[in-house]
């Protein structure tokens, strides 16, 4: 239902920290900090319903590890994109993690309740974002770094388990 589904994006490392890595990068380099997290929210619920619809994604796991180590190296570099183009780099890997999750969920309750969660762990990540533009720049260039590097730890255990 609705908690399982709101809980589930907590319980994955993995995507707990990309969210939140979406979440502070964005924060950080746009003015619009609500355009990549949210278009994130929409092509994760777009990518659950293609995957339960049938639609196979070559790739999900290769591609979450991805998007760790990209989002994880911006947020380290601070790399400010055109907030269409951050949208739609985010929204591209929330395609993958949306297969992922459309794949271990069931039921309309359980999808609403992933996006929910997913966009708590935005709001996270964008408030710790706003709060730290001002007192760190380092934090959230280390966080970036933990993130990368857990996003290439997952991809080397695909490529070498």
């Amino acid at each position: 239902g609705l908690l399982t589904g709101f809980t589930h994006p907590l319980t994955g490392l993995d995507h707990l920290a990309a969210m939140l890595a979406v979440g502070l990068w964005s924060a950080l380099t746009t003015r619009r900090i609500w355009a990549a997290p949210l278009t994130f929210a929409g092509l994760l619920l777009g990518g659950a319903l293609l995957a339960q619809g049938g639609v196979a994604f070559p790739g999900i796991e290769p591609m979450i590890a991805a998007s760790m180590l990209v989002v994880g190296l911006l947020l380290a570099a601070q790399v400010r994109l055109p907030e269409a183009a951050g949208a739609l780099l985010v929204g591209a890997f929330a395609l993958f993690h949306g297969a992922a999750h459309g794949q271990e969920l069931a039921g309309a309750s359980a999808l609403l309740g992933m996006v929910a969660g997913t966009a708590a762990l935005h709001l996270a990540g964008m408030g710790l974002g706003l709060l730290l533009r001002a007192r760190s720049a380092w934090l959230p260039r280390l966080a970036g770094i933990a993130v990368a590097l857990f996003g290439l730890n997952m991809g080397w255990s695909l490529i070498a388990g």
